[in-house]
């Protein structure tokens, strides 16, 4: 099925109904799977519980590092990336390589997929060549993309058409986590492909969750994100009301720090937008996709978000003027542009 009429298909994005949302919520940290692997014998100081070989679809700003470290951990990672060129660093790291999602599919026995968007992780899911091809029983699938829940329940469909089980599992973090492996997977689908994969997801990340039925961890991402990017432009006007009345920005990153509403993601991007400075973590592209997404799930079922609303327009701004591939924080530049503007 070709991934344009695949996503012609979609219904706005819909959460199940509330008697079934989050039926099962498991939470598990790192510490307390490795704790849980010590005492029932398993495998430790750096093995990984998990037998088979891994594939791995989309190497970009998350991808690689995550692939990375699943090589570095001892796993047998294959993967693949339309640019294949993103791939060779892998490659050096004693990864194969396949020329296709179907190929990668059906020569591992779980295969995880990080895409940029809702149509991009269709197309690689269900595309010709796609991984649902290369699937079958036995074999599993991760799209830890970060996609709509409609997107995601479609996903779902075709692969387990194919025979094979499915697991959504977007991730909470950026580019620092996913190197560091501190990422928070936010699970859904498959109960047993969960626990499968749990030993692949600890290395990658700090913490999981399995929150129950396909749908459910793509729409707790998209409030997670909805919220990290309107905080992110309550924190840029912050800086620049504090710099505008003579006050000095960094202290102000100082003094939040130190208070209630102190956020890592504060104290981390402050320092660089007083300079005017991006270096990308997450791009503002991508955060403006999950607010656009977030809004359309909220328009799904009749709540109100005009916070949201109104952080979309200035992210959709912020594109307008080049800065889709800058971090999200720059985000702050539209604020100055529309003050630069009224000033005229």
């Amino acid at each position: 099925m070709a991934a344009a009429a695949f996503l012609s298909a979609r219904a706005a994005p819909a959460l199940l109904p509330p008697s079934r949302r989050l039926s099962r919520r498991l939470v598990v940290s790192r510490a307390a799977a490795a704790s849980a692997s010590s005492s029932s014998g398993g495998q430790g100081g750096g093995g990984v519980e998990f037998q088979g070989k891994v594939g791995f679809l989309g190497l970009g700003i998350m991808g690689a590092p995550m692939a990375s470290n699943l090589i570095k951990a001892g796993c047998d990672v294959t993967v693949w990336n339309r640019t294949k060129s993103k791939c060779d660093p892998l490659l050096s790291l004693g990864a194969k390589y396949e020329p296709s999602p179907a190929q990668v599919a059906s020569s591992c026995d779980v295969t995880f997929a990080m895409l940029a968007d809702p149509q991009s992780a269709a197309e690689v899911a269900c595309g010709s060549s796609g991984a649902a091809e290369g699937l079958a029983p036995g074999k599993g699938y991760v799209d830890v993309s970060t996609v709509d829940g409609a997107t995601s329940k479609l996903i779902a469909e075709r692969i387990t058409s194919s025979g094979a089980s499915f697991l959504e599992a977007p991730v909470s973090g950026s580019k620092k986590p996913a190197e560091d492996g501190l990422l928070i997977f936010l699970t859904a689908g498959d109960e047993s492909l969960y626990k499968r994969v749990a030993p692949l997801l600890d290395v990658m990340g700090k913490s999981r969750f399995y929150l129950g039925d396909v749908g459910n961890g793509a729409a707790m991402k998209l409030v997670v994100n909805m919220v990290m990017g309107s905080m992110m432009v309550s924190f840029s006007e912050g800086l620049l009301l504090s710099e505008k009345i003579g006050l000095d920005p960094n202290t102000l990153v100082e003094v939040i720090s130190q208070g209630a509403i102190s956020a890592p993601m504060f104290s981390l991007k402050g320092p660089s937008m007083v300079k005017a400075a991006y270096p990308t973590a997450f791009p503002l592209k991508h955060q403006q996709k999950d607010m656009r997404l977030a809004l359309a799930l909220a328009e799904s079922v009749s709540q109100s978000i005009p916070t949201v609303a109104a952080a979309n327009e200035l992210y959709k701004a912020a594109k307008s003027l080049g800065l889709s591939d800058h971090d999200f924080s720059a985000v702050i530049e539209a604020l100055k542009a529309k003050v630069q503007s009224s000033q005229q």
